[in-house]
This record gives C-alpha cells, structure tokens and sequence, in this order.
C-alpha cells in the first residue's frame, strides 16, 4: 500500500512539472518583450501624432505614466541591459596536467546599457514629442 502511495506522489509531481521548453518559451517571450523597445524602434517608429494605441503597439506598455498641470498624459519606458562575456581556455602539456599543474586563462568583459524614452501626449491622447536617453558603460 505504501509503494503505491510513494508511486502515486512521484507520479502527480512529475505531472505537475514543466518541460524545459516551456521555461525555454517564458524567457523568450520576456526576452522579445524588452527587446522591442530599442534606439533603432523608437527613432524608426515613434512619430508626432501617433495615438497612445499605437504607441503601445510598437514598444509596449511603459514602466511610467504621469500627467501635467493640464492632464496631458506622459509615458516614461525605462530599460536596463546587462551583458556579460567570458572566455576561457586552460592548457599545458599533459604530464603537468597528470602530475596536478594545469595552467588556465580567461578574460570577462560586463557591459550595461539604459535606454530611457519619454513620450509626451497632447490634450487629444495623440504624441506632442517624445525624447530619449541612450547610454553604454
């Protein structure tokens, strides 16, 4: 009776798990979400007179919204990358590496980047101007 339960639980665990590839399918679709909002996007796509729909549509919903004295509407899109590469390699001739030595080298280079777009919309909901800030260090 006990190794039927045991099976039971083992089984309704596995059940309840998620295939790599549908973890693999969550990170990409967060991963297209942030990068559709890029320098190239906004300079491309974001015009003076677009409505707010539109505006959405091309770069997604902003991490900001706030209004004026006058109840314009502003949309603040914040983000933030970072990158990372490393490299390695490890080498030496086989009896060192048999006796215990082994020589290894590696290099790492971190690179973050922001990008902040502020759209400013008009009394009709539709953009009045918008501007941006891009950086890299």
């Amino acid at each position: 009776m006990t190794r039927y339960l045991i099976s039971a639980a083992v089984g309704l665990l596995l059940a309840s798990c998620s295939p790599a590839a549908d973890h693999a399918r969550d990170v990409a679709a967060g991963r297209d979400a942030q990068e559709r909002l890029t320098l190239g996007t906004v300079q491309r796509e974001i015009r003076v007179g677009m409505s707010g729909t539109e505006v959405a549509s091309v770069l997604g919903s902003p991490n900001i919204v706030t209004s004026d004295e006058n109840r314009r509407e502003s949309w603040v899109y914040d983000r933030m990358a970072t990158e990372r590469v490393y490299s390695a390699s490890s080498g030496g001739v086989n009896a060192l590496f048999l006796a215990g030595a082994s020589r290894q080298a590696g290099a790492a280079q971190t690179t973050q980047r922001t990008l902040t777009v502020i759209i400013r919309f008009d009394n009709a909901g539709r953009v009045r101007d918008f501007s941006y800030r891009s950086s890299s260090f």
